[in-house]
């Protein structure tokens, strides 16, 4: 990755950045009804329509009930699979804490209609200088729209932007506008940010 610098922003991605789910019990569920949830839950006919704001969540869960077959069944597990636990990865938050002294932090994600409600739970309401939300700007990750958003947000330039995501695809896109991009899997891969909380 080329080294940061002249970097006016960073934009972050949510989950499975900033906030993670507790997989190994998205599995157990998963087994437990022998049920397609992830697939069918993410499929992107299902859920693109709540992502873009053009449904509710309320109406995502419903449609992925039907895909599943509609029964008692796939109820209880489709009820049981949104309410899987989440919380704050708290060393990616320790390194964003630490570049927000220096430049703004703007989340930038795919999310439904409860997007604020998900926040508050965390306590990330007010954390970020912006919240991009796909739901409410009608436009999702990659789509180039929601980063230019993004960086006019942060109140710079794309090319002075550093963009954080785990889907490759979205950091594709934001390097495509000339942004930095971070592809993250582990937060080993944000130590390049500590460029950030040097002198300026």
């Amino acid at each position: 990755m080329k080294i940061i610098n002249d970097i006016g922003a960073v934009l972050c991605d949510l989950d499975g950045v900033l906030r993670v789910f507790d997989h190994e019990v998205q599995a157990e569920i998963e087994a437990r009804y022998a049920l397609p949830l992830m697939r069918t839950a993410f499929d992107p006919a299902l859920i693109g329509p709540a992502t873009l704001g053009q449904a509710t969540e309320r109406e995502w869960i419903e449609s992925v009930i039907d895909a599943l077959g509609g029964d008692q069944r796939a109820r209880r597990a489709m009820e049981e699979f949104v309410e899987v636990p989440f919380s704050v990865d708290q060393q990616v938050k320790q390194i964003l804490d630490r570049a927000m002294v220096h430049v703004p932090v703007v989340i930038v994600t795919n999310a439904t209609d409860t997007l604020d409600e998900h926040l508050e739970r965390v306590g990330l309401t007010d954390y970020a200088h912006a919240v991009i939300s796909s739901a409410r700007v009608g436009v999702a990750k990659p789509d180039r729209r929601i980063y230019e958003l993004a960086a006019e947000a942060a109140g710079t330039e794309p090319r002075r932007c550093l963009f954080i995501d785990d889907r490759r695809e979205n950091v594709d896109a934001a390097r495509a506008l000339g942004m930095t991009g971070i592809h993250f899997s582990s937060v080993a891969d944000l130590y390049p940010l500590g460029a950030l909380t040097g002198a300026r």
